[in-house]
Formats: structure tokens, sequence, C-alpha cells
């Protein structure tokens, strides 16, 4: 059995908050990995998580993914610049 680390929405808003921000890779308990390239792109409640997915070269997202904060599991820099793939 994996035991998962969960993340809680104030530590979740620590790396969004980070000065200058730092495009960031979000790991959920399910598989699921997403980038998020602007602080806007993830609002943070208590209780859900909105991950804005792709957005293209105006800004609009293509899609959404919506998960409790506690099905956070990890959260890690990004390196470079290029956009990489979503999903599993």
């Amino acid at each position: 059995m994996i035991a998962w680390r969960t993340m809680k929405p104030d530590d979740i808003r620590a790396h969004l908050r980070r000065e200058p921000f730092q495009p960031i890779r979000v790991y959920i308990c399910e598989g699921l990995k997403c980038e998020v390239r602007h602080p806007e792109l993830m609002p943070v409640t208590r209780t859900e998580v909105v991950i804005a997915i792709d957005p293209g070269d105006d800004g609009i997202p293509e899609r959404k993914v919506f998960c409790d904060p506690v099905h956070i599991t990890r959260i890690e820099p990004v390196n470079g610049t290029k956009r990489k793939p979503q999903g599993k």
C-alpha cells in the first residue's frame, strides 16, 4: 500500500505565490500530472483546486481539472520553458 503525503491549500498557495513565479508541475494521486505556467491558472480554495490545462498562445485554456487539495501529492518546478504534454 502506498502512503500518500497530501498537501494543504496553504502549501499549494505558497508555491503559487513565490516571487518570481516559476512554472510548476502538479502531481495528483491518481497519476495525473499538470503543468502550471502562471499562478492565475490554478485557483485554490479550501475544498477545491482548479487547474487550467493547455493555454494556447492567446492564454485561454483548452480545458480544466478539478480536484480536492488532499489529492495533490507533489509539486515540483518545471525546468526550462518548453511546454510539455499534459496527462498521464
